[in-house]
Order: C-alpha cells, then sequence, then structure tokens
C-alpha cells in the first residue's frame, strides 16, 4: 500500500546543522520559530490563535535511511525504534508541541521548537490537556535518563 502527503508548509527554526539542536521540545524554552504556511491552508487557522501551544507534526527530510534498534541520545545502551523519539523510523515521521506566539498571515510565530531548519510539516493539531496530557506510571528506560533532556543535544547520528 503507498501512502502519499503533502508537506502543508514549512517550519523555520535557527538550527540550519544537527549540532546543538535540542532533542526534545522540553529542552527548547523560549526557542523561536516560525511556520510558514503554504498560503492555500491559510482558512484552516481559523480559531487556532484560541490556543496556547499546539502539536506540529513533521516530516524528518534528512533521514534516509532507519533502524529498528538504536541507541538514543539519551542512553548509552541500544532500544527497540519504537521505545525511543530517535529519528531514524521506519517512517520517519516526528512530532513537537510548542508554544503558539502569534500569527500574522500565512505565518504561525510559535516558543520551543526543537526540529531542523525548513522541516516539512505535515500537520498541525491543538494541544488540549485533557486529551494529551495522560497521566502515566511507567516510562520505560527514560526513567532513569530523563533527567538529562536539557543537557544532551542532538549530533549526525540522527541522519
Amino acid at each position: 500500500m503507498n501512502i502519499h502527503f503533502k508537506a502543508i508548509g514549512k517550519i523555520l527554526t535557527p538550527f540550519n546543522t544537527l549540532e546543538g539542536m535540542p532533542i526534545q521540545s522540553a529542552a527548547a524554552k523560549n526557542v523561536e520559530g516560525t511556520i510558514e504556511l503554504n498560503p492555500l491552508y491559510v482558512e484552516g487557522m481559523k480559531d487556532l490563535d484560541g490556543f496556547s501551544h499546539l502539536i506540529l507534526i513533521y516530516y524528518f527530510h534528512k533521514v534516509h535511511e532507519y533502524s529498528l534498534q538504536v541507541v538514543p541520545f539519551l542512553d548509552d545502551q541500544p532500544h527497540g525504534i519504537y521505545a525511543t523519539r530517535f529519528p531514524k523510523r521506519p517512517n520517519p515521521i516526528g512530532f513537537s508541541v510548542v508554544r503558539l506566539k502569534s500569527i500574522e498571515g500565512n505565518h504561525i510565530h510559535v516558543l520551543d521548537v526543537d526540529v531542523l531548519n525548513e522541516t516539512p510539516l505535515l500537520d498541525i493539531k491543538p494541544y488540549v490537556p485533557m486529551f494529551d496530557a495522560i497521566e502515566t506510571s511507567k516510562i520505560g528506560w527514560f526513567e532513569k535518563r530523563i533527567e538529562n533532556v536539557d543537557k544532551v543535544k542532538a549530533d549526525k547520528s540522527i541522519y
């Protein structure tokens, strides 16, 4: 089965290279970015300004291969790709939760952005805590490593 997506725009960020890029939006506090939405889709932004946070779904456009086991940035041991947030996935799709700063025409200004400059944007969804913030009791191997998310940065191993 073939599945086809088209980018609805691109995410513009200060990160032209992977070195030094945050590995999660939670570690990208106040990093500014702009979504440049294709003008064909501007009508779909109606009422978007009523939300404080957005979920961005995007295509890891620099990933050209995948690995079913990877050593993620927050650990030194291999894990199955589906037990990580690592980009080298069979379907290189990522997501980030960002803060909405403002909207001007077809430009959406956001904060806490953690993606490479000119990343193709596939979709935008409003973040709704009642739907999206679910209490959990287990976070697997992240349990022992989560405190390092602010200290660890991306490198070329992503791609």
